[in-house]
């Protein structure tokens, strides 16, 4: 058996991945603001033994009413509600670098750290997209390097806000009348390009010291940003040597920015859609893509690819005089994976928007549990992933499919754990240390891997 294990984080989109997928009789178009449904998906996944749920988020109104359910509840006060109703896995929320402050933000991360355990996590956005910015009082969205070197400021003034407090500044004794220690507080005392900001932070150093780090944009910059702060990263590959040559590329920037390349977790993005035969996994999708409208489709694809409407026919292939990348400023990876999806396979408008109308790009994959299972093992296993951001196309049936079907698959092949064991934080569950106070000469006790 061998020692190195599965990490998988469940993906938590309203009635799905798939966008028809509310569509389906057996789907609630109402489930994306209700708690309950929450709280279910989250123990699906806790049966299933998974690190950690996502939700993802943004500071806009996604797409038009008309094509899916649209609007999402918080996802820092959800997860707050999600951590009471659950024990072991981690919660994980998207947050923008672009439209927050750093001391609201890193108050915020250290709260849900605190109240849950131990189990928080950032996915870190630069937020692509001028809908976003005109809500901010911006004409456009800032440029694509721009975010980014914001996003490092930002990052560096939350560190130093999580490290304000050292772990030993409380004191607590009553016969001295010494609640705590100020000689062990450290103002952040920042002044930047984008950021200055002087005191510490007003909530102490949280039980993982900071939230789990994550990223998921894929672009030189997003890659960059990654090796120097990420710690976990969402990726979006469909075929298994473009996985590879990804995952070797991170792991040596990563290297070469002097941390650990196993301190940094890559878990593609896998859209399954699970029958008890490939046909009848087969048929499901196609029912999916039966309920596509594809004039929702058709605007989508245009925006992405910054053409102006009216320009893509159903039935014909991408034009060949698209933007070049070079001079796309949103959502830079997630064009060029498109883009090249669908000149690798010729696909038409139509067909693209089904395949794109499941995952967005990411990979799906429908089959019987044992080849979901093989999949997942190949790219585990032959260096394209350390696990798997798992994208049910229908929500809540497809995660109790792949809980109750691929699940025991995968931990018979000594995969994933069995069970959760004692209570741990999420960095525990991905085997990664608590992170040394920057004020502290002494290093923080590596954790044990599991």
């Amino acid at each position: 058996m061998t020692e190195r294990r599965l990490h998988l984080n469940a993906f938590l989109m309203n009635t799905g991945h798939h966008e028809a997928s509310w569509r389906l009789p057996e789907s609630d178009p109402y489930a994306h603001v209700e708690l309950a449904h929450y709280v279910h998906l989250a123990r699906i996944a806790e049966r299933g033994t998974f690190d950690s749920l996502f939700l993802a988020d943004g500071p806009q109104l996604w797409g038009n009413l008309a094509q899916r359910p649209a609007g999402a509840l918080e996802p820092l006060t959800l997860l707050t509600a999600l951590a009471t109703a659950t024990e072991h896995i981690g919660l994980i929320a998207t947050a923008s670098t672009s439209y927050n402050s750093p001391y609201n933000l890193a108050r915020k991360f250290a709260s849900l750290d605190i109240i849950s355990g131990g189990r928080a996590g950032w996915n870190i956005v630069t937020t692509a997209g001028a809908e976003a910015a005109r809500n901010f009082g911006l004409d456009a969205e800032p440029a694509h390097a721009e975010r980014y070197a914001r996003a490092a400021e930002f990052l560096d003034v939350a560190l130093k806000l999580w490290d304000s407090w050292e772990d030993d500044a409380i004191v607590a004794d009553k016969a001295a009348g010494v609640w705590g220690d100020d000689t062990r507080i450290h103002p952040a005392r920042h002044k930047g390009r984008y950021f200055s900001v002087e005191g510490a932070l007003n909530v102490p150093r949280t039980p993982q010291g900071y939230p789990l780090l994550v990223q998921a944009g894929s672009s030189e910059d997003g890659k960059g940003f990654a090796a120097r702060y990420a710690e976990a990263v969402f990726t979006a590959q469909q075929t298994v040597e473009d996985a590879q040559a990804f995952y070797a590329d991170l792991k040596s920037r990563t290297a070469a920015a002097g941390r650990d390349p196993d301190h940094i977790k890559v878990l593609p993005g896998i859209v399954p859609v699970i029958g008890s035969t490939e046909a009848e996994a087969l048929a499901a999708e196609q029912v999916l893509e039966d309920h596509i409208v594809y004039a929702h489709g058709v605007g989508r694809l245009e925006a992405l690819l910054q053409l102006p409407p009216g320009s893509l026919e159903l039935d014909a292939e991408l034009p060949s005089d698209l933007p070049p990348e070079s001079v796309i400023e949103g959502a830079k990876s997630r064009y060029t994976l498109v883009v090249e999806l669908a000149r690798r396979e010729r696909l038409t408008v139509r067909q693209l928007i089904g395949r794109l109308g499941g995952g967005r790009g990411h990979l799906t994959f429908a089959g019987t549990p044992e080849q979901v299972a093989d999949a997942i093992e190949r790219w585990f296993t032959q260096g394209a992933a350390d696990g798997f951001n798992i994208m049910p196309a229908v929500l809540p049936s497809g995660l109790d499919a792949f809980v109750d079907q691929v699940v025991p698959l995968l931990r018979a092949r000594g995969l994933l754990r069995e069970e959760y064991g004692p209570r741990q934080t999420l960095r525990e569950r991905y085997g990664l240390p608590r992170p040394a106070n920057q004020y502290v000469t002494a290093p923080a006790p590596a954790l044990a891997r599991v």
